[in-house]
């Protein structure tokens, strides 16, 4: 029923054969009434949509996984936007097929991206059971091209490369819900409230800051689940009547195909019903999220090998690196270190539930170039209802 009453836009840019190389699916394209476009760019087209909730105070910028060729493209639509946060619904590979790029680092080492003249630091890491947050440092590098600019600064004598670099850096949360499952939903509402909530916290959404960016795989299934509920839970606590339905049909004027399945549009029924709890006024409900959520528990990892290759595409440095796991360096055996040598035990657990999860998703990348090498030559987008 929500998909017969929904509108459908022209979206003829995403179709410019230029441009068809920057879409993950072939039937996910932003129209071109709402689409993002890249500024002092040679080609301003990303698959990104700016949903802009009148009412509720809100604007998200809903978006697919970046591909190899576009991450350069999705930092570069960050710092144009002004973005605080970034919250990612999927992970890099699901059913054994690559649905995003590695476009943040993992490690202490730079990605840079030459192509848009960004580089990106991780700052830190919080990971919980069923996401991650990490904070990241986003720096305009901004590299000039033009031949005739460096031959006039060349002539005047100018420190070249001390122009070409702005240096201006921002911190930007990337919230990672690890979890969600392809075309699902996740465990309980409850944990995806105490999710959510932890990003409303940050104060990312808030109307001062530019659109978060919400993306998942093709962004529109799990991003507009995430959107919808958020949207509605702010027109809730501004104490207007909301129709849900209504809120999802005007969501969808912005970027097609907003909520895929029934069970996704089910869900935030239930997580808008529960969200109710807390606006109304019960003060423990969200620490009773954060209970049943199980946040603290070690998160669960598949076993894999260590190394890690890292891959370059385009001048990008793109992928993931071997990290190099530190022992445990207190050998003290006074009773006043057992505390702090326990903590270390953890973090050194965690780390390596990082690690294991970084080998599986690159070596499943690997796995799934050897089969994508053989299909390129067809050279055919894939459809969102093929993966």
């Amino acid at each position: 029923e929500i998909r017969n009453e929904s509108h459908d836009y022209p979206h003829r840019v995403a179709k410019i054969p230029e441009n068809r190389n920057r879409n993950r699916y072939r039937d996910v394209s932003p129209y071109d009434h709402s689409r993002v476009k890249l500024q002092n760019a040679e080609n301003d087209y990303i698959n990104a949509s700016l949903v802009d909730i009148e009412e509720a105070q809100r604007s998200y910028i809903l978006t697919q996984g970046p591909l190899p060729n576009t991450c350069c493209h999705f930092w570069l639509m960050v710092w144009q936007q002004k973005t605080k946060a970034v919250v990612m619904l999927n992970r890099i590979v699901e059913k054994e097929s690559v649905k995003c790029a590695q476009y943040w680092p993992t490690d202490d080492q730079v990605m840079l991206f030459k192509e848009t003249g960004f580089s990106v630091k991780l700052l830190s890491e919080d990971v919980k059971s069923y996401y991650t947050v990490h904070l990241l440092q986003l720096e305009n590098i901004n590299y000039i091209e033009n031949l005739w600019i460096t031959l006039y600064l060349k002539l005047l004598m100018l420190d070249v490369k001390r122009s070409l670099k702005s240096g201006e850096t921002r911190t930007i949360s990337h919230f990672h819900y690890t979890t969600w499952p392809d075309f699902g939903v996740p465990e309980s509402p409850a944990s995806f409230l105490n999710f959510l909530f932890k990003v409303r916290e940050s104060g990312s959404l808030n109307p001062d800051h530019g659109p978060a960016v919400i993306h998942c795989s093709a962004g529109i299934g799990r991003s507009g689940t995430f959107s919808l509920v958020d949207t509605c839970l702010v027109l809730m606590e501004k104490g207007d009547d909301i129709n849900i339905k209504q809120v999802l049909l005007n969501m969808r004027k912005y970027r097609m195909g907003l909520i895929q399945t029934p069970d996704q549009l089910r869900f935030s029924y239930m997580a808008i019903i529960e969200g109710a709890k807390c606006i109304k006024g019960d003060s423990s409900i969200q620490k009773r999220w954060k209970e049943l959520s199980k946040e603290d528990l070690s998160p669960a990892f598949d076993h894999s090998p260590n190394k890690i290759m890292t891959e370059k595409y385009n001048g990008n440095r793109i992928g993931l690196e071997e990290e190099k796991l530190t022992g445990d360096r207190c050998t003290g055996l006074s009773s006043k270190m057992q505390d702090t040598m326990e903590e270390n035990s953890e973090s050194a657990l965690r780390k390596r539930i990082r690690e294991d999860r970084k080998a599986t998703t690159a070596q499943k990348v690997q796995q799934m170039k050897q089969r994508l090498n053989e299909n390129e030559r067809k050279r055919k987008r894939p459809r969102l209802t093929d993966t």
